[in-house]
């Protein structure tokens, strides 16, 4: 079996996978301070509530784009699985896809990840909408080939933003506003409407700008945590897959696997 391991900016998912089916997820809150020991705690119980024999681990791949936290997971792998992690994107075979961008590696871990996972599944030209710590847009040809994207803050972050400079503004819960109006009458209502309301009009004017770019039809792929919340208000998603990055790490492996 494979666990898949992918360390985003604010949480670290840990996946055990058969094939490209996956049997068990944790995620625990990202920090590079925490050692091999204490994942290691954590992991190993959380496998055995789940029936899952450590032993039985004999492949592990690690995604990360924070580098800092990658020495402690690679301690993990050694001292507890007994293996040496595959670090994705590294080695002979790369990513397996060609980066038609001024910085090739300047691509960050996990969206190249996710597009291993789409351009496995899906034909034709691309683009793939990632909800994490940031909004990610990614497009790709029918090819594979990446052919750039955008990054804009995630709707946590910008939240988090407008309320932390702004000392009466509350706290407020990220999720579709009560009213259908978007003229809101309390200042929760206005909040709620101008995150969410504001944000699906970020997703849709920003894809229609890429697919006219593109000149060509592009299927919309979403995933990362909030993107079944966003898929439920707009027509613009083709697909939502919140799995996607495991995804592309069991294929990583696979191919790491065949040789």
């Amino acid at each position: 079996m494979l666990l898949a391991v992918d360390v985003g900016n604010t949480n670290v998912v840990f996946a055990v996978c058969e094939g490209r089916e996956i049997r068990a997820r944790w995620r625990i809150a990202t920090d590079p301070r925490r050692t091999a020991d204490q994942y290691a705690v954590w992991l190993i119980q959380l496998m055995a509530i789940e029936n899952i024999d450590r032993g039985a681990i004999d492949q592990i791949i690690v995604s990360t784009v924070v580098p800092r936290a990658l020495h402690n997971i690679d301690v993990l792998a050694q001292k507890y699985f007994g293996i040496d992690p595959i670090i994705a994107g590294q080695g002979p075979q790369g990513w397996g896809f060609q980066a038609d961008v001024d910085e090739p590696r300047s691509l960050g871990a996990d969206r190249a990840v996710n597009i291993v996972a789409a351009h496995d599944a899906h034909a034709g030209d691309l683009i793939i909408v990632d909800f994490g710590t940031a909004t990610t847009f990614d497009a790709i040809d029918y090819a594979g080939t990446y052919k750039g994207g955008i990054i804009a803050p995630g709707i946590n972050l910008s939240l988090e933003a407008l309320v932390s400079a702004a000392a009466k503004l509350p706290r407020i819960a990220i999720e579709k506003p009560v009213t259908n109006s978007v003229l809101g009458r309390n200042t929760e209502d206005q909040m709620q409407i101008g995150v969410f309301w504001g944000y699906v009009a970020l997703i849709e004017g920003l894809v229609a700008r890429m697919k006219a770019e593109i000149g060509r039809p592009a299927k919309v792929i979403a995933t990362g945590g909030l993107a079944v919340l966003f898929d439920q208000q707009t027509q613009i998603f083709d697909a939502v897959d919140p799995d996607l990055t495991l995804t592309g790490l069991a294929i990583l492996a696979e191919r790491a696997r065949a040789g």
